[in-house]
């Protein structure tokens, strides 16, 4: 057996993304109460006026009838929604901080034509709200498997680890293979309940979030045969059984009904050219789509928006889609061929709605993170825009009295909003009034870490005039070096609508929302609103 060190494992945790004090001064004796005013205004540069201030919010008679409204609204709501959630559509903004929402609201209402702060997104509306505390078993920050073993099947893991518990050790091919280790999820309990099944990912099949569902491994990074061969060198056994082949073979991945999103290349052999003209990534010569097809005769594979389309709800059993060879390509980028995440979210509502039954459905905006590791916030809050439109779509598609909507991130990222722009401030350009102790301009969004800083690499300060506009992917500049960005411990944000609902307040545990969702919708073994 392979032994990695923990230094040797948060390498890897970043491998997987990528997929002034002044020193004369006494610190032990707090300045004066004047050079203390001085010293927390410095920052703040020309005084701030009320020009750009709609009208009618000069008026103080409309903020305190905006806040009547907001507490009417929770007045009403005060009633909780007692029935069972025949339907649980469960959202995951991935790497969507708090502070991810708060510039995503911003810009959708600039894009809007408005100043922005004022606007909200679909889901900031939920009746309900909460925060998720993300920490993993062995790590004070998570990644995305072990917050999607937390989030999918009830118990906090290791960092890398999926399906599996904390007693696996990372990469023990042995330990993640005895069933005895093997974790059940929300698939497992929504299939035993005989509800349809399935979830959407903007990533590929068998990337974190959603494979910590249907996979029991102890290397996320085991997404095909290939994959493993790397990780375990002579090691290597067959037992060791990849991702890709427990969602097409294994319970409960083999019973999704439907599976939607990018990563063809892990299903299909070396020898094979997928549909967007790349190889296939596996080494044993295995064509799990072809297993699919043998397992679903009236399942329908589609690999482009215009089958999407065109796909028979009615007369088809199973879906599986695979819109690129690896991840799909962010919204902004995206070839008229790629359904986006509001079209697979329809398609799927309308494919599971055939059970009458219910369905439980995983969707998960996966490249938010992306845009996030890459310091490139124009990607990440389009990709946050994106994702609420498809919670809207969803919510408007399904009724409150008998589908929850429950929308949370699986851990969040070092974006801090910095200063003090003014109102309506471009929340992708400078800070036009905050400038640091040289007097330059610097960005209203900043990162902790990343490959991007204020200082080049002779200590000269970067230009940053101009630079933001119309450049989406622009890299913002961080404040510690690295190869890439990374995670963050922070807690974030959960918001929920729908039968049930109201239990998701207060500061929970990561591992307890399935057990919520499970509670509403009368399913796994434990508690249950209909008992």
């Amino acid at each position: 057996m392979l032994h990695f060190s923990m230094k040797t494992i948060a390498a890897l945790v970043l491998v997987a993304a990528a997929y002034s004090v002044d020193s004369s001064s006494d610190l032990h004796t707090p300045p004066s109460s004047t050079s203390r005013s001085t010293n927390v205004m410095a920052g703040l540069g020309m005084p701030i006026t009320n020009e750009i201030v709609p009208t009618e919010e000069l008026d103080p008679n409309f903020w305190r009838n905006a806040a009547n409204e907001e507490l009417q609204k929770r007045v009403q709501n005060n009633q909780p929604n007692t029935n069972k959630a025949k339907n649980v559509i469960f959202f995951l903004g991935d790497g969507m901080s708090l502070n991810t929402v708060t510039a995503a609201r911003i810009l959708k209402g600039q894009r809007e034509g408005r100043l922005g702060e004022e606007s909200q997104l679909s889901f900031e509306k939920f009746p309900y709200t909460a925060l998720s505390r993300t920490y993993c078993t062995n790590a004070q920050v998570a990644d995305s498997a072990c917050s999607s073993t937390a989030y999918l099947t009830g118990v906090k893991t290791n960092i890398l680890s999926l399906g599996v518990g904390p007693n696996v050790n990372f990469n023990d091919c042995e330990a993640s293979m005895d069933p005895a280790n093997d974790l059940t999820s929300l698939y497992d309990w929504a299939q035993a309940a005989g509800k349809s099944t399935g979830f959407i990912t903007t990533t590929s099949l068998t990337h974190a979030s959603p494979s910590g569902g249907y996979a029991h491994v102890a290397n996320r990074f085991w997404e095909s045969d290939t994959d493993v061969r790397t990780f375990l060198g002579d090691n290597y056994t067959t037992n060791c059984i990849d991702i890709a082949t427990q969602l097409i073979t294994e319970e409960p991945g083999r019973n999704l009904d439907l599976i939607m999103g990018g990563g063809m290349g892990k299903f299909l052999p070396k020898t094979m050219i997928d549909k967007f003209g790349n190889a296939g990534e596996r080494s044993d010569g295995k064509n799990l789509l072809s297993e699919w097809q043998r397992r679903h005769p009236g399942g329908v594979l589609v690999s482009n928006r215009k089958e999407l389309q065109a796909l028979n709800i009615n007369q088809t059993t199973s879906v599986i889609g695979l819109f690129q060879s690896k991840l799909m390509n962010y919204h902004l980028n995206a070839s008229e061929g790629e359904p986006t995440l509001s079209e697979m979210t329809e398609t799927a509502i309308k494919f599971l709605s055939k059970n009458e039954n219910g369905y439980f459905v995983f969707i998960e905006g996966g490249l938010i993170d992306y845009g996030n590791h890459y310091n490139t916030p124009g990607i990440s809050l389009d990709e946050t825009i994106e994702f609420e439109k498809a919670v809207e779509l969803a919510r408007n598609l399904t009724s409150t009295e008998d589908t929850l909507i429950v929308v949370t991130a699986d851990h969040a990222h070092p974006l801090s909003i910095s200063g003090y722009p003014e109102r309506g401030n471009d929340i992708l350009g400078l800070n036009e009034i905050g400038y640091d102790v040289n007097g330059v301009h610097y960005a209203t969004l900043n990162y902790a870490v990343g490959t991007e800083q204020y200082l080049d690499e002779n200590g000269n300060r970067i230009e940053l005039e101009g630079k933001f506009a119309d450049t989406p992917d622009f890299t913002f500049p961080s404040y510690i070096k690295g190869s890439i960005g990374v995670h963050a411990g922070d807690d974030v944000g959960v918001y929920a609508s729908g039968p049930h609902a109201h239990l998701f307040t207060g500061v929970l545990q990561q591992n307890t929302l399935p057990h919520l969702m499970a509670y509403a919708a009368c399913i796994g073994n434990g508690a249950k609103s209909c008992a």
